[in-house]
C-alpha cells in the first residue's frame, strides 16, 4: 500500500470497509464449517492479517468499530457453536479454536472504547479472561499470560468503584486466580501469590468468592507439599483456612456455610498432614480434634492421621485403639485402612504383627475386603526378610497365619482375583527364598507351603507346583529330614519330570549313604530331555563331598561317555580322566579299577592325539607327566605287594604315557620310558615265577620286543655300559641284563648273545658282584642253563669278592660249590684239570684264615668231594690221578676243624694205597 494511498480519506474508508469485509467473509466460512472436520490454519492467519492491517489504519471511526464489535462477537459465537458441537467442552480445547478465540479477542479489543456500548472494556476484557483459560488448558502459558496481561490493562483502566455487576466483579477476582495459576505454572511464585493477596481487596459476601480464593491458596499449598516444601506449604494452607473462617462469619445462609465448612475441613487435614510430615504430632492431633468435634461425619482419613500421630509420639497403644476403631467404622474405605495398616506396621514393626492379623482379620469379618487389599497387607507384614533375626520370624510366623485364614484364601480363589493370586504367590515365595539364604529353613519351609495354596491345580499351573515341590524338597534335604524330602521330589517328578527333579533324588540318595540308589540315579540322569553333561560333572562333586567314592567314581566314569559325542563338556576329558583316578588311589584296594580307567585314558590318547587329549604347552606336559607318574607309582605298589601282573600293565602304560610328545617334541620323556620298559618286563618274568606257568612263545617275543625297544634307547644314548649311569641306576641296569639274559635263554641259538651281554655287564665299573652271582647261579640252574654264562659270571665274580678287603666267604664258598657242579657236570671227570684248579684255589683261599672264617660244612664238602673224586680214577686203574685228588681231599680236610678222625682213616688209606701200589 502506498503513502499517498492511505492519505486520502476516502480512500482509507474504502479500506477499513473492504478489510471488515474479507473479516467478515472469514467468520461466515467458519460459521459454516463442518464441526466433525478440523478447522484449516488458514482461516486464523488470514484474520490476524487483517486485524494488523486494521491496526494500521487507526484510529477508526465509531461506525467501524461497532461493526468490527458485532465481527467480533460473531467469531466468538461460531467458535462456541463449533466447540458445543464437536463435544470439544468435553475434552481439551483444539489448538485452532483457541487462535480464532484470541483473533475474536483482538477483535473485540480494536473497538474496547466504541461508544453505545456500556462497559465495552469489561466485555473485552471477558473475552481476554475466556481465551486465556483456554489457553491454559492447552498449557500454553505464555499465550494465556498474554490474555490475561491484556485483561488486567483492560480493569486498571476502569474504575473499580463504579462497578456494581456481581459479573463484572467476578470477573476481576476469577482473572487475578486465573493469572496466579499461570504464573504458578511457569514458576513465578512470588508473581502468583500476590496475585492472590491481591484478590483478597474485591472479596465480597459471597461465600462462592471466598471459597474460590481459599481453595487456591490449598491448591498451591498441596502442590508445595508434594514436592516436600512443608513450611511454605503451611503458611499457603493457613491463608486458605483464614479465608474459610472470614468467609464463615460473613456469609449466613446454610448452604453457602456447608460449602465453606467443606473446604475448611479438607484444609484443616491437608494442615495435619503438613504437621505430620514435619513431625509436629502434637499439631496434627489438634487439627484431628478440631475437625472431630466439628463434624458429625468424620472424613475417614482422621483415624489414620491421628494414628500416625500416636505412632510419632511413640504411644503405640492410643494407635493400636485408632486401628482397631477402623475395624468398627463401616464407612471408612478400604484404601483408608489398608493404608493404616501399612503405616501402623511400619512403625511397630513385628510387635505389632499379632495386632494388624487381629485387625485384619476382623475387617475380613465385617465388610468386604478386595483381594488386592489382602495382597498389599500381606506385602507390608512380610517387611524385609532379609534383614533375618526374631523380628523376621515373627512376621513370618504372622504371616503364615494371615495366607492359611480360610477366609483369605476364598478371598483369593476366584477367576476374578488371578492377578492378586499370583501377587500373593510371588510374596510369599520371595519371602520364603530370603529365609531359605538366610539358612532359617524351617520358616523357609513354612512359608513356601503357604505359597503352594495359591498355586491352581489346573495344567496351566502344574509346573509352579512342581517348583514348589522341589525348593521344598531342598529345605527339608536342609533340616535332614530325607523321607518328607523324597515325598515333596517325588510329587515333583510326577508333574514335571526333568533333571531337576531327578538330580534331586540324587542328592537324597547320597544323604541317606544309599549309594546303589545314588548310582541307579546317575545312570538314569542322561535319559531326562533336559539333560546336560554338566549334572554328571556336579553329580560327581556332590559324591566326593559326601565321601560317597563308589558314586563319583561312576558318575565320571558315565560323564567320559559323552566326550566321543561331540556334545559341550563341562570340563576338559583329561581332567576328568585325572579326578577319577585322583579317587580312585584313595582306595588300596582298587588297583585294577585304576589300571582300567588308565588303559581308557591311553586308549583315548591314542585315539585323539597327545596334544588333543593332554592339551597343548605347560598344561599338556603337567597333564601328561600327572598320568606317567601315577603309572610308574602303581606299578611300583602292586610290584610290592607282589602283583606283578597288574605291576606289569601298569610299567607298560607308563612306557606309553611317558613316550607321548607334546608340542614337536621327538621323544618324549626317553629315559623313563627305557625305565617302564625294564620294568615291565621285569614284572612279567615275576609274574610267571609267581604263577608257576612258563611264558608262551609269543608272550615271550612280546618281552623281547619290549626289552629290545629299552636296549636300542640305551644303546642310542651310550653304545658304552660306563655311561649308563647318566641315564639308568645300576640296578635298572642289572634288571635289564638279567631280563635279557632270561628271555634270550629261551630262544634258540641265542648262547653267544647271552655270553656277550654277560661279559658286557661284567666289564662295566658299575658291575655289582652281587649281580653278577645271581645271574650265574641262575645260569646254572633250569631247563634252558648255560654253563658257559653260568662259569664265566661265577668265576668273575669269585675274582671279584677276593680282591674286597674283607671277602663274604659265604658268598665265596657258594661260588665255588656252584664252580665245581658245573666243572663235574660239562668236564671230563678222568681228566678234569679244570676241576682240581677250583679245588687247588679253594685250598689256597682256606690257607692262612682263621678257624671257622671259611664256611665249616663247606670246607667238609670239598674235603670230602675231592676224596671221594678218587674213586673213579680208581676203579679205572688210573693211580695217579687217584692219588692226586686223594692228596688234594687230605689237605683240604686238614684245613677244616673237627675233622681229626676223617684224617686218620685218610691218612691210613694213602698209606696202605701207597704200599699196594709199590707191591704191584
Amino acid at each position: 500500500m502506498k503513502i499517498d494511498e492511505i492519505s486520502s480519506p476516502e480512500r482509507q474508508d474504502d479500506l477499513q470497509n473492504q478489510l471488515c469485509s474479507q473479516i467478515e467473509s472469514s467468520i461466515k466460512a467458519i460459521e459454516k464449517h463442518v464441526a466433525a472436520t478440523a478447522l484449516p490454519d488458514s482461516l486464523s492467519i488470514h484474520l490476524r492479517r487483517s486485524i494488523s492491517q486494521l491496526s494500521s489504519l487507526s484510529p477508526l471511526p465509531n461506525s467501524v468499530k461497532l461493526h468490527i464489535w458485532k465481527l467480533s462477537y460473531r467469531l466468538w459465537n461460531a467458535c462456541v457453536d463449533l466447540s458445543n458441537a464437536s463435544a470439544v467442552a468435553l475434552k481439551k480445547h483444539d489448538e485452532e479454536h483457541a487462535k480464532l478465540r484470541q483473533v475474536s479477542a483482538d477483535l473485540l479489543f480494536l473497538a474496547s472504547d466504541v461508544q453505545g456500548i456500556p462497559s465495552p472494556a469489561i466485555k473485552s476484557t471477558s473475552f481476554f479472561y475466556k481465551t486465556g483459560l483456554i489457553w491454559h488448558d492447552l498449557r500454553k502459558f505464555e499465550l494465556a499470560n498474554y490474555c490475561f496481561e491484556k485483561a488486567s490493562d483492560l480493569l486498571s483502566k476502569v474504575d473499580i468503584t463504579n462497578i456494581s455487576e456481581y459479573e463484572e466483579k467476578k470477573l476481576l477476582l476469577d482473572l487475578n486466580i486465573a493469572r496466579s495459576r499461570t504464573a504458578w505454572e511457569v514458576s513465578d511464585r512470588n508473581l502468583a501469590i500476590a496475585l492472590l493477596s491481591r484478590s483478597r481487596n474485591v472479596l465480597f459476601a459471597l461465600a462462592e468468592n471466598y471459597k474460590a480464593l481459599a481453595n487456591q491458596y490449598l491448591v498451591f499449598g498441596k502442590s508445595m507439599l508434594s514436592k516436600n516444601e512443608v513450611y511454605e506449604a503451611l503458611k499457603l494452607m493457613n491463608d486458605a483456612l483464614e479465608l474459610c473462617e472470614r468467609g464463615l462469619t460473613v456469609v449466613k445462609r446454610t448452604e453457602e456455610t456447608l460449602a465453606l465448612k467443606e473446604l475448611r475441613s479438607k484444609t484443616l487435614r491437608f494442615l495435619a498432614a503438613s504437621h505430620l510430615q514435619r513431625d509436629e504430632f502434637e499439631c496434627v492431633l489438634k487439627c484431628v480434634k478440631v475437625l472431630r468435634d466439628g463434624e458429625k461425619d468424620q472424613h475417614p482419613s482422621l483415624s489414620v492421621l491421628a494414628m500416625k500421630a500416636w505412632l510419632g509420639l511413640g504411644r503405640y497403644g492410643e494407635a493400636e485403639k485408632e486401628l482397631r476403631g477402623m475395624v468398627v467404622d463401616k464407612g471408612i474405605p478400604e484404601g483408608v485402612w489398608v493404608s493404616a495398616v501399612e503405616s501402623y506396621f511400619q512403625v511397630v514393626g513385628a510387635a505389632g504383627a499379632v495386632a494388624v492379623k487381629g485387625v485384619f482379620l476382623g475387617l475380613l469379618g465385617r465388610c468386604h475386603v478386595s483381594a488386592d487389599a489382602a495382597v498389599r497387607v500381606v506385602n507390608k507384614v512380610i517387611g524385609n526378610p532379609s534383614a533375618g533375626g526374631e523380628e523376621a520370624r515373627l512376621r513370618a510366623k504372622v504371616v503364615s497365619d494371615l495366607v492359611s485364614d480360610d477366609r483369605i484364601q476364598t478371598l483369593l480363589s476366584g477367576e476374578d482375583a488371578s492377578k492378586e493370586r499370583t501377587a500373593m504367590h510371588a510374596l510369599l515365595w520371595n519371602c520364603a527364598a530370603e529365609n531359605f539364604r538366610s539358612k532359617d529353613l524351617l520358616t523357609s519351609a513354612d512359608i513356601f507351603e503357604k505359597s503352594m495354596l495359591y498355586v491352581p491345580s489346573d495344567i496351566e499351573s502344574r509346573n509352579l507346583r512342581a517348583k514348589g515341590f522341589r525348593v521344598l524338597c531342598l529345605c527339608y534335604m536342609g533340616l535332614s529330614q530325607l523321607d518328607r524330602a523324597q515325598e515333596y521330589i517325588n510329587e515333583a517328578e510326577k508333574l514335571e519330570p526333568n533333571i531337576a527333579s531327578a538330580f534331586l533324588k540324587f542328592k537324597i540318595y547320597l544323604q541317606k549313604n544309599e549309594s546303589n540308589g545314588a548310582i541307579t540315579q546317575v545312570q538314569a540322569l542322561p535319559s531326562c530331555l533336559d539333560f546336560t553333561t554338566e549334572f554328571l560333572s556336579l553329580a560327581a562333586h556332590e559324591a566326593i563331598a559326601c565321601r560317597c567314592l563308589p558314586v563319583a567314581v561312576a558318575s565320571l566314569s558315565l560323564l567320559l561317555n559323552f566326550y566321543s559325542t561331540g556334545k559341550q563338556m563341562p570340563t576338559t576329558e583329561v581332567v576328568v580322566f585325572r579326578t577319577l583316578v585322583m579317587i580312585l588311589s584313595q582306595d588300596p584296594q582298587n588297583d585294577s579299577d585304576i589300571l582300567k580307567q588308565m588303559k581308557r585314558a591311553h586308549s583315548r590318547l591314542l585315539e585323539i592325539s597327545a596334544e588333543k587329549f593332554f592339551g597343548k604347552g605347560e598344561s599338556g606336559r603337567r597333564e601328561r607327566n600327572w598320568f606317567s607318574v601315577n603309572a610308574w607309582n602303581s606299578g611300583v605298589k602292586t610290584g610290592q605287594e607282589n602283583q606283578y601282573a597288574i605291576c606289569a600293565e601298569f610299567f607298560k602304560l607308563a612306557s606309553e604315557f611317558y613316550g607321548a610328545s607334546i608340542d614337536e617334541e621327538k621323544e618324549g620323556n626317553h629315559v623313563m620310558v627305557c625305565k617302564s620298559l625294564i620294568m615291565t618286563v621285569s614284572a612279567i618274568i615275576s609274574d610267571e615265577k609267581q604263577r608257576t606257568n612258563t611264558l608262551l612263545e609269543n608272550e615271550v617275543k612280546e618281552a623281547v620286543s619290549l626289552l629290545d625297544r629299552a636296549g636300542k634307547m640305551l644303546m642310542s644314548s651310550s653304545t658304552d655300559y660306563d655311561k649308563l649311569e647318566a641315564i639308568i641306576e645300576p640296578n635298572l641296569l642289572f634288571v635289564y641284563t638279567w631280563c635279557a639274559f632270561d628271555l634270550h635263554s629261551r630262544l634258540d641259538d641265542t648262547g653267544s648273545q647271552q655270553l656277550l651281554l654277560i661279559k658286557r655287564f661284567a666289564n662295566s665299573k658299575y658291575c655289582n658282584p652281587k649281580h653278577l652271582l645271581q645271574i650265574g647261579i641262575d645260569a646254572a640252574q633250569g631247563p634252558s642253563s648255560n654253563h658257559e654264562v653260568a662259569i664265566f659270571a661265577l668265576s668273575t665274580c669269585l675274582s671279584t669278592f677276593l680282591a674286597l678287603p674283607s671277602p663274604d666267604y659265604v658268598s665265596v664258598a657258594l661260588m665255588l660249590r656252584k664252580l665245581v657242579s658245573l666243572r663235574s657236570i660239562h668236564g671230563v671227570d678222568t681228566n678234569d684239570d679244570a676241576t682240581m684248579e677250583i679245588y687247588t684255589e679253594a685250598y689256597r683261599i682256606m690257607v692262612g684264615l682263621k678257624e671257622g672264617e671259611y664256611p665249616v660244612e663247606e670246607a667238609k664238602w670239598l674235603a670230602m668231594t675231592a676224596w671221594n673224586r678218587a674213586a673213579v680214577p680208581v676203579r679205572m686203574g688210573h693211580m695217579d690221578e687217584a692219588k692226586r685228588w686223594m692228596s688234594m681231599g687230605l689237605e683240604l680236610a686238614k684245613k677244616v676243624p673237627g675233622m681229626q678222625t676223617y684224617r686218620s682213616c685218610m691218612d691210613d688209606f694213602i698209606a696202605g694205597f701207597e704200599k699196594k701200589l709199590s707191591g704191584t
